[in-house]
């Protein structure tokens, strides 16, 4: 078998998986892109292993060998990954990347810097107006 089939089909798994990373609002369907991109990778290493082993007198497999090692970080990635969007969706109620975009402290939802309601909070006062306000 030619080398150029998998190298195809690998490079279509990783611009599906891209396409998928770059579109997804969903953080569990991104994840899921992430490792389509994983395996594209996976399949290129065995495929490339097994290119250069016809071709050398000394089969070391290190493509083989390193596609475990990218088996094994893709499934702690997946498992730390999972437990983060499960505990963000037990917190906010949603697994929407979009809306997540609040997650540091001091920041309002949707770009308000006011209360609950939605009005705008007040100018911050200077300290002769804060003075003036109390007397």
């Amino acid at each position: 078998m030619h080398l150029a089939y998998p190298a195809v089909l690998s490079a279509l798994l990783f611009c599906t998986g891209l396409y998928g990373v770059l579109a997804r609002r969903n953080a569990i369907l991104v994840l899921m892109s992430v490792e389509l991109m994983l395996n594209a990778v996976n399949l290129n290493l065995v495929a490339f292993d097994v290119w250069l082993s016809r071709t050398a007198e000394e089969t070391l497999h290190s493509g083989q060998a390193l596609t475990l090692f990218t088996i094994a970080i893709a499934a702690a990635e997946i498992g730390i990954g999972l437990a983060i969007v499960l505990a963000v969706y037990r917190n906010r109620g949603t697994s929407d990347i979009d809306k997540l975009r609040d997650t540091a402290e001091g920041h309002e939802p949707d770009g308000l810097d006011g209360d609950a309601t939605g009005r705008e909070a007040p100018a911050p006062r200077t300290a002769g107006e804060k003075a003036e306000a109390t007397a």
